[in-house]
């Protein structure tokens, strides 16, 4: 089989992608535009994508293709309608990422209540002219006893839960659709997951029901020295409105990991706010090199099973 990777840049060269030549032939590309994407699928059986779009004429006008590997979770960037139709196995990987997308939700945390790039700044630029050993400029708060409120307790809003609780934080959550609400933390309505969270981090998918959910009153609701992270998809908060938030200092703190729009435009006005207002980090909290090396084994499994139909071809 021809085996074709449209973005392995997006999975790092650390990865490694030789594991796959146990298939067959195996072409790589760094990154691939809408305009080249049709070329690059000519006489593949198999493509794996991360990001790249696939749509309904790159598969018609490509017959060859098999199988569709989605190397992340969302397979959003896939016509699947079209895929089923055209007898194409479209495979995901889940679960790779639960534990460093964790990691760094709680280091965003972290980062904003112990105000790090004041103290930082402060050390290496005044420091040394201070008559006294400490300086107290930014209020530090214990975040044991404080309330951290989770949007969507999946399996990576769990693990976020299991790393406050080692802080002393209580946790509450709420669900979207109404459906998860038998986890072992109190389930909240949104209004009170606003009003009483300290922290806010969001684990939630993008849908109809969390795009710009966190808007101008949603901001409103919550409380002047909270922190909210966003580790989960970009459109679920209005930038806008967060820019308007933290500007009028409604809330304390931000770190956002994802984007609505990404890579981030360049004149984007979240750029302009402080660092001390707002942390930013370019959608790398799923990126340990233990999990992308997990995400590839997962690819090649989900290979490996397609071609010996016998095994379970569950989306993994």
């Amino acid at each position: 089989m021809k085996i074709v990777i449209l973005d392995a840049m997006t999975l790092g060269e650390e990865t490694g992608f030789d594991i796959f030549q146990s298939f067959g032939e195996v072409v790589q590309y760094a990154t691939t535009s809408p305009e080249q994407t049709a070329l690059r699928l000519h006489g593949a059986t198999c493509i794996i994508t991360n990001k790249v779009v696939i749509n309904r004429k790159h598969l018609e006008e490509n017959p060859s293709v098999r199988l569709i590997c989605v190397a992340a979770t969302g397979m959003n960037n896939i016509d699947l309608k079209a895929a089923q139709e055209l007898g194409v196995k479209v495979k995901n990987v889940s679960g790779y990422s639960t534990e460093g997308v964790a990691q760094h939700t709680l280091a965003m945390i972290l980062y904003g209540n112990q105000h790090l790039w004041y103290y930082s700044q402060y050390t290496r630029n005044e420091y040394c002219k201070s008559p006294f050993f400490s300086h107290h400029g930014k209020t530090i708060y214990l975040l044991k006893g404080k309330t951290i409120g989770i949007l969507g307790l999946g399996a990576i809003g769990l693990a976020v839960a299991r790393l406050a609780e080692s802080f002393g934080m209580h946790v509450i959550y709420h669900s979207l659709s109404g459906n998860n609400v038998s986890q072992p933390y109190r389930h909240v309505s949104w209004k009170e997951l606003l009003s009483n969270s300290d922290v806010i981090s969001i684990h939630a998918p993008l849908s109809s029901l969390s795009y710009h959910i966190f808007d101008e009153a949603a901001f409103s609701l919550m409380k002047k020295d909270s922190i909210i992270v966003n580790t989960g998809r970009g459109g679920i908060i209005d930038e806008m409105a967060l820019i308007k938030a933290l500007s009028h200092d409604d809330i304390g703190f931000a770190a956002l990991d994802v984007f609505e729009k990404e890579p981030i435009e360049p004149l984007h006005p979240l750029l302009s706010l402080p660092p001390h207002k707002l942390l930013l980090t370019p959608h790398i909290a799923w990126a340990a090199i233990e999990s992308r090396k997990k995400l590839v084994s997962g690819i090649f499994k989900n290979i490996e099973e397609f071609l010996t139909p016998s095994i379970n071809t569950t989306v993994h």
